[in-house]
C-alpha cells in the first residue's frame, strides 16, 4: 500500500544528484523529522528513474528485520535479495540500530553491489569507525524539522503572524499533520516523542545511568536556550540546587543530546579570524516544540529565545556554519558563513526604545567588515528599513528568504 506525503523538495533536490552514483548517502537527523517519509520518496523516485530496478527496503524499527542486528545479519540478507539482472538498490532506515553497520555497507559498496541510502538518529554513527573506515565514500545529508514555510505548506495556513505564532509554539515535527493544533494535543503527542528521543537515542545508546539528572539537564537548557553556558556553571547551578554532579558528567551529558539532534551547541567565534573559543556555548533545540513541552510555552517572556532558536535552526537548514559573534566586548547573535561568505544577525523582540536600537545596531555596526548585516525583530516595518546603513527585517521575512 502507498503511503501518502507531501513532498519535501528541499532534500530530494540535495540528494537526486548522488542516486545511481558509488557512494553511500546517509541522511541524518532527530528522530521523528520525517527522515522515514524522505526515504520514503526517494524509493518512489528510483522506481519513476529506473523502473526496472531491484529496490531492497529494510525499516529497522519494524518486526519484520528484528532478526537483522549485525552486520553479518544484514550483509547475508541483502545478498539473499540481491538481483544479478537488475540494477540493486538498498534503502536502509535507521542504520544505527545494526550493530558495526559501517562493515556491512563498506563491503556492499567495494563489491558494487548495489546502490546504498541509509537514515540515522545518532551523530556518533558518524564518528570514529565509521569515518575511518568509509572516509570519502559517503555523504551526509542532515534533515531537520519543518521550517516555516514547510510547516505553512503541511497545516495550509496563511502566510502571516498568527501562523508564525503557531509555528513558534508548536514547532515543525511533521506528525504533528495528522493533529489539530491544538496545545493539549499537540504536548502530549511531543512529551512522548521527546521521552522516546531520551530513552532510545541517548539513555540506551549512550549507557546514561542518572536518567533523572539527563532530564533535568534538558530541562535547564530549555529555561536557558540562547544563554552562554559551560559544564562548569551548569555544574555550579546544580550545587546551588542541591544536586552534586561532577563537570565532567555535565560534559559527556550534554554531548549524549547533542548526539541525538535534540540540542544543537553553538561555540563563541571572534569575528575578527574566526578564532573558536573553547569557554561558554549556546544550546538550541532543534525543534521548538520539543523546548516547549518540556518548558511551558511563554510567549511573553521568552520572545527573544523562540526567535533566536528560530534564527538558528533556518541557518542551518541553509547550510551555513553558525557561530555567536564577538567583537570586543560586544556580542553578535549569530555569525553565519558559507563558502567563505558571511552574514551577521542581531535578534531582538521590539525595538522599543532608543537604547535597545543603539544596543542592536551599535553591536553590527562596530564589525569592520562590507558583509551584510541585519537586524530581526517582530516589529511591523516597512520591507528593508534601515538604521545607519544595516537593514531591520521582520522575521516573517528572513523565514521565507525576502530579505
Amino acid at each position: 500500500m502507498k503511503i501518502p506525503y507531501i513532498k519535501r523538495t528541499l532534500y530530494l533536490e540535495k540528494i537526486k544528484p548522488f542516486i545511481g552514483k558509488q557512494i553511500i548517502k546517509i541522511l541524518t537527523g532527530q528522530r521523528r523529522v520525517g527522515k522515514s517519509y524522505i526515504l520514503l520518496q526517494l524509493k518512489d523516485d528510483i522506481q519513476l528513474q529506473y523502473p526496472d530496478s531491484n529496490i531492497i527496503f529494510i525499516n529497522l524499527e519494524l518486526l519484520e528485520f528484528d532478526t537483522i542486528r549485525s552486520h553479518t545479519d544484514l550483509y547475508h540478507f541483502v545478498n539473499s535479495k540481491l538481483d544479478s539482472g537488475k540494477q540493486n538498490f538498498l534503502l536502509i532506515d535507521e542504520i544505527q540500530e545494526v550493530k558495526s553497520f559501517e562493515d556491512c555497507i563498506g563491503s556492499l559498496l567495494s563489491e558494487n553491489k548495489c546502490d546504498i541510502i541509509c537514515t540515522g538518529s545518532n551523530a556518533q554513527m558518524l564518528s570514529g569507525e565509521l569515518a575511518t573506515k568509509l572516509s570519502g565514500r559517503y555523504i551526509q545529508f542532515p534533515v531537520y524539522s519543518l521550517s516555516f514555510v514547510e510547516f505553512l505548506e503541511f497545516h495550509g495556513l496563511e502566510n502571516n503572524n498568527e501562523s508564525l505564532l503557531k509555528y513558534l509554539q508548536f514547532g515543525g515535527m511533521p506528525f504533528l499533520i495528522h493533529t489539530t493544533l491544538d496545545a493539549n494535543v499537540v504536548f502530549e503527542y511531543l512529551k512522548n516523542v521527546n521521552s522516546t528521543i531520551l530513552l532510545k537515542d541517548v539513555v540506551a545508546r549512550e549507557n546514561i545511568r542518572n536518567v533523572s539528572f539527563l532530564e533535568n539537564l534538558t530541562a535547564f537548557l530549555a529555561d536557558n536556550t540562547g544563554s552562554l553556558l559551560s559544564a562548569l556553571n551548569i555544574s555550579n547551578y546544580l550545587k546551588s540546587q542541591h544536586q552534586t554532579v561532577p563537570t565532567q558528567t555535565v560534559i559527556s551529558y550534554l554531548r549524549a543530546l547533542t548526539n541525538a539532534f535534540l540540542v544543537y551547541k553553538v561555540q563563541r567565534a571572534d569575528v575578527n579570524g574566526l578564532k573558536i573559543f573553547e569557554v561558554s556555548e549556546k544550546y538550541y533545540f532543534e525543534d521548538l516544540g520539543l523546548r516547549n513541552a518540556i518548558r511551558s510555552y511563554d510567549y511573553r517572556n521568552d520572545a527573544n529565545k523562540l526567535m533566536e532558536n528560530v534564527v538558528f535552526m533556518q541557518l542551518k537548514r541553509e547550510n551555513y556554519n553558525v557561530y555567536v559573534g564577538k567583537s570586543g566586548d560586544k556580542e553578535i547573535d549569530f555569525l553565519a558563513e558559507k563558502n567563505g561568505e558571511r552574514i551577521y544577525f542581531q535578534v531582538v523582540y521590539m525595538l522599543t526604545n532608543e537604547k535597545t536600537i543603539e544596543r542592536e545596531f551599535g553591536n553590527l555596526m562596530q564589525i569592520n567588515d562590507n558583509f551584510p548585516k541585519f537586524v530581526i525583530t517582530m516589529d511591523e516595518i516597512a520591507f528593508g528599513a534601515s538604521y545607519k546603513g544595516i537593514r531591520q527585517i521582520h522575521l516573517r521575512d528572513f523565514l521565507t528568504s525576502n530579505y
